[in-house]
C-alpha cells in the first residue's frame, strides 16, 4: 500500500487527481477546477475524465515562499510509481493517474470501441510534454519493454507509451478456449516502447467478492 510524497520548491505548482490527498503542508494553496490551469474544455474535458473513471475535478497544489509537501495516495491498494516525460506522450488507463507537474498536459484519448470491448473505458487518459507524473497500481507495477510484439491482459494494464500500436483479440486460439481458460480478451502491443503492467485486475476481484458481500 504505498503512498507519494511530492516536495516543492516555492512557487511550485502540482495537479492532482480529486480526493487523492492524504495530507499536507498548512501554507500550501490549494485551488479546485475542472480543467488544467491555462487549459481549456473546462466541463466537456471534466466529463470526459468521468468517462475514463477519473474525478470531475482536479486540485492545484502550490508552495508557498518556504516550499512545501503533499502526500497523496490511490483508490485501491497497491503500488505507485514516477515516471519523468521529456517530451513523449504515454497512454493512462482509467484510475492510474494520481498527479502531474505544471509541464505535463493532461488530455482525454478516444481508444474506440475496440476499448470498450474489451471491458475498459473507451476514453484514456494522454499524458504529455515536460514533467513528472505519478501514477498507481492495484498490487504490484512493473514495466515490460516491448520490442515486437507483447500480450497483455486488457486488466492487466496502468499505462503504454504512445509509440505502440494495439490491437484486442482473444486470449487463446479460439472463443471457447479463450473463455473456459478464464482470459477472455487480450490486447496486442506492437512496436517498440514501454508497458505498465498491474498483478492485479480490480473487476476480477469484484467479480470474485460480490457474490460473498450481504445485501443492506
Amino acid at each position: 500500500n504505498s503512498a507519494a510524497r511530492i516536495a516543492l520548491e516555492p512557487g511550485e505548482s502540482v495537479t492532482a487527481e480529486g480526493g487523492a490527498m492524504i495530507a499536507m503542508s498548512a501554507d500550501l494553496n490549494v485551488e479546485t477546477t475542472t480543467q488544467q490551469r491555462g487549459g481549456g474544455g473546462g466541463i466537456l474535458k471534466a466529463a470526459k475524465r468521468l468517462l475514463a473513471g477519473e474525478s470531475f475535478f482536479l486540485n492545484h497544489y502550490t508552495a508557498g515562499a518556504d516550499g512545501g509537501e503533499v502526500w497523496l495516495a490511490a483508490t485501491l491498494p497497491g503500488d505507485m510509481m514516477k515516471v519523468a516525460l521529456g517530451g513523449e506522450t504515454i497512454i493512462v488507463q482509467a484510475g492510474s493517474f494520481v498527479a502531474c507537474s505544471d509541464g505535463v498536459t493532461l488530455d482525454m484519448g478516444w481508444q474506440g470501441f475496440k476499448s470498450f470491448l474489451s471491458g475498459e473505458s473507451m476514453f484514456w487518459l494522454r499524458l504529455s510534454g515536460t514533467g513528472r507524473v505519478v501514477l498507481s497500481s492495484y498490487g504490484a507495477i512493473y514495466a515490460v519493454e516491448v520490442n515486437g510484439e507483447h500480450i497483455v491482459d486488457t486488466g492487466h494494464i496502468v499505462a503504454f507509451d504512445e509509440t505502440l500500436k494495439f490491437s484486442i483479440s482473444k486470449a487463446g486460439k479460439s472463443w471457447i478456449a479463450s473463455i473456459l481458460g478464464g482470459e477472455g480478451l487480450v490486447c496486442k502491443f506492437k512496436g517498440n516502447g514501454v508497458v505498465w503492467c498491474q498483478s492485479h485486475n480490480a473487476p476480477s476481484f469484484g467479480h470474485t467478492i460480490g457474490p460473498m458481500l450481504k445485501p443492506r
